[in-house]
């Protein structure tokens, strides 16, 4: 049986965890695909959002670990590419 990952407290601890374990021992099952964007945001957009609507955003973008405005950005990409 294969190991679960530990958990790590700060970018370093990860960084010394990989540089040295032996992965091929771990589980990735329970891994969830992470995306970095490294792309430049050019433009801004102003969007009117009732209340209660962003609430659920913020609350869903921060179960998922991730800044608000990055949710509804991937959100949007996500219909996009739903749509083609």
């Amino acid at each position: 049986m294969k190991k679960k990952f530990p958990e790590f407290k700060t970018d370093a601890e990860a960084e010394e965890f990989v540089a040295t374990a032996d992965l091929g021992e771990f589980d990735f099952s329970d891994m969830k695909p992470m995306r970095f964007e490294l792309r430049r945001k050019d433009k801004s957009v102003s969007l009117r959002l009732p209340e209660q609507l962003l609430d659920e955003v913020r609350t869903t973008a921060r179960r998922a670990g991730m800044p608000y405005q990055r949710f509804i950005r991937m959100a949007i990409e996500r219909a996009l590419h739903e749509t083609k």
